[in-house]
């Protein structure tokens, strides 16, 4: 059976196969799978209070699971297959072999520009979109974590990504109508980091605050874990903006090492912002910076000049940095809505910032090389990049209103069967109340009950002998 593989027409190598491509485009798919699985997942379980660790943690592998499945079942088609509306595709399933091992085509109709044909079969492109709409929705979920019911999220999952990012995938990557009039969103900034920052906020609002001793006081619990979350997350951009080509081709290679100079940049700038109004470099901060970065050069990564990257990585240090440490402190509305991990400034600003640069930076020939629709070029490249500047504005304008009313609406709904926000005596204990587990073993086996204190709970309140059995130790006896 191994022998088939090199026969002269195997069935599983058809003609148009590229095996580096294919090998390439399934790893550039993983790489972009761990950045939120177990990276998200490990970053926002150590960003948070020791008390929220387990529900921020679940928030994210609950959406990487359940995006996978509606993913397959309906939404890849309403983001990638033929035309139901200007900025909607015909939902349909995607799990037929006779769809999934046919050459890959994206997008599947166009009127205007051209087709991506990639040398592999549509289950590579299938799992690899899938990656990033699961990342989209596990970076909106930063907006609310520490306080959203997580019944409501499980709810709110399927239904953000079938109204929401569907739509924004289609009008911008999916042939729909931004597509069509050549806006440039190379692999996310508007699809991904717009949509979320901004749908992130727009949830953060309507589900209401944390406590306020939890806003007041917001600690890490583990700043080592955290960096190793982040460092997946800085890895893992290879392959969401190197894959974005659909090929192992020179622009994937352009892209990688755009990303990386954007995101070390950034880092750097946001780091000496941080030591010189406040004496001194925070860690937090360096991720920060490294996020701002990696998000700002996610729309041009594949069509600016390294030169280029550099620039915005300045400007992805600077501005964000503004926003989030000065601007954010005077503004009554961003101090009302409570973001938990600022993802307004880190996805929704930065990725703006990256859609208009990429407007004023795309380089013609690394246009010609990798997008879609020929003719592109930033403003500072000829008089009709003017217009490309103007089409980025615009497309950014649409995500953004978008945005705006499909979360609303999404959690409006929702919040007729269920509370959008946890009670307060479950804000108050956090993981234990909600999910009855705790992130951290901190003394014994990790039980929560020392028999020889004669019901005394440690870290939490004094109990009495009828809570046993209805509380977080269920099935354990105590003589008291």
């Amino acid at each position: 059976m191994a022998s088939m593989a090199y026969q002269p027409n195997p069935p599983a190598v058809p003609e148009w196969l590229n095996k580096g491509d294919n090998a390439w485009q399934l790893t550039a798919s993983t790489l972009v799978g761990l950045q939120s699985m177990p990276g998200l997942v490990i970053l926002y379980a150590s960003i948070v209070k020791k008390k929220w660790a387990v529900n921020s943690a679940f928030m994210a592998l609950y959406a990487f699971a359940a995006v996978l499945i509606c993913w397959v079942l309906l939404c890849y088609r309403m983001a990638f297959g033929d035309q139901l509306f200007p900025f909607w595709g015909k939902g349909a399933p995607a799990l037929g072999q006779k769809y999934l091992i046919r050459q890959a085509k994206i997008p599947e109709s166009t009127q205007h520009g051209r087709s991506n044909e990639p040398f592999y079969p549509m289950a590579t492109m299938v799992y690899f979109q899938f990656n990033f709409a699961a990342i989209t929705m596990i970076l909106l979920a930063g907006s609310v974590l520490g306080r959203m019911n997580i019944r409501a999220w499980m709810a709110f999952v399927p239904l953000w990504l079938v109204f929401s990012y569907t739509v924004g995938a289609f009008s911008l990557w999916g042939g729909g109508f931004l597509f069509q009039w050549g806006v440039i969103d190379y692999s996310g900034g508007y699809v991904i980091h717009l949509s979320s920052g901004i749908a992130g906020f727009t949830a953060a609002y309507w589900v209401g605050p944390r406590l306020k001793s939890d806003r007041e006081r917001f600690p890490p619990n583990n700043i080592l874990l955290m960096l190793a979350g982040a460092g997946l997350l800085w890895m893992g951009w290879s392959g969401f903006n190197g894959g974005a080509p659909y090929a192992a081709n020179i622009a994937a290679s352009v892209a990688v090492l755009n990303t990386n100079i954007c995101a070390a940049t950034s880092l750097l700038v946001w780091t000496t912002l941080d030591v010189v109004f406040f004496g001194k470099p925070s860690v937090i901060g360096a991720i920060q910076g490294m996020m701002t970065g990696l998000v700002c050069v996610t729309p041009g990564a594949g069509v600016v000049q390294s030169w280029a990257a550099i620039v915005m990585g300045i400007l992805s240090g600077s501005i964000p940095w503004f926003t989030m440490m000065i601007l954010h402190k005077k503004s009554v509305l961003l101090q009302k809505v409570d973001d938990t991990l600022g993802v307004f400034h880190t996805h929704a600003v930065a990725g703006l910032m990256g859609g208009l640069l990429t407007g004023l930076l795309a380089e013609p020939t690394l246009c010609n090389i990798v997008l879609p629709v020929t003719g592109s070029r930033g403003a500072f490249y000829g008089k009709d990049g003017g217009k490309q500047f103007l089409k980025q504005i615009v497309a950014a304008l649409f995500v953004i209103g978008w945005n705006l009313v499909s979360t609303t609406i999404i959690l409006l709904v929702i919040k007729i069967f269920i509370p959008l926000r946890m009670p307060d005596n479950e804000l108050m204990i956090g993981d234990d109340a909600v999910h009855g587990e705790e992130a951290y073993a901190l003394w014994g086996d990790g039980e929560k009950y020392d028999p020889t204190r004669h019901g005394t709970i440690f870290g939490a309140a004094e109990i009495t002998p009828n809570d046993y059995g209805n509380g977080p130790a269920r099935g354990v006896t105590i003589n008291l």
